[in-house]
């Protein structure tokens, strides 16, 4: 599954989340850790949208970015 592949290369991933959701700081994605729910829970609360508008925002965000292999 993609976002399995994505907890494992979080580290990579979020600087392009905190491009994408700027109102994200350093310690709201540190507690993601790779994880869609937490992720989308965070993007909730710090944009004040509904659990709908988070995962439209997330499926967008997520047809756009490239894994890059894991070293």
């Amino acid at each position: 599954m993609y976002w399995d592949r994505i907890e494992v290369n979080w580290n990579q991933f979020k600087g392009r989340a905190k491009e994408q959701w700027s109102m994200l700081g350093e310690e709201e994605l540190e507690r993601v850790q790779g994880k869609r729910d937490r992720l989308s829970a965070q993007i909730q609360e710090a944009y004040g949208v509904s659990h709908d508008e988070a995962e439209k925002q997330l499926s967008e965000w997520q047809r756009f970015q490239r894994l890059e292999p894991v070293s």
